[in-house]
């Protein structure tokens, strides 16, 4: 796998992810618009795919943080995926390496746990802010 991206043949990356989380959603099809060709298959924590698939990883842990499963198995969750998730996205596979700067994996860890906390409540301020469902969702 080069530079974290799907190769031509291999699977591609399992992200789930909250469907019920308006700002998740948003997420998910702006990676979708970005995605290398074939890097994700996108899975919602609340499905039976996921419940099929990856029986292994609990609804209570998926709704706490997004997993990423790597085609070999290998699980990442939250702040841990994010660098895997960058580069596979054209035009950001650049930024994958400021995950590896000192200090990254601490900052973003804070910042994605503090937000995943939020997240609701920051859907519903943004949704009363432009009063228009389609900017947070």
């Amino acid at each position: 796998m080069k530079n974290g991206t799907a190769r031509k043949g291999e699977k591609p990356a399992a992200l789930i992810y909250d469907a019920a989380c308006p700002i998740c959603r948003g997420t998910v099809s702006w990676i979708r618009e970005n995605e290398v060709a074939d890097s994700f298959d996108m899975v919602p924590c609340q499905s039976d795919e996921r419940a099929g698939q990856f029986p292994g990883i609990e609804p209570g842990a998926c709704m706490r943080a997004m997993h990423l499963v790597l085609p070999d198995g290998k699980v990442l969750v939250g702040e841990k995926a994010l660098p895997k998730i960058i580069a596979r996205l054209k035009g950001y596979r650049v930024a994958a390496f400021l995950f590896a700067l000192p200090g990254a994996e601490a900052l973003s860890r804070i910042a994605y746990r503090w937000f995943a906390e939020r997240r609701y409540r920051i859907a519903s301020i943004l949704f009363h802010l432009t009063g228009n469902r389609r900017h947070v969702a």
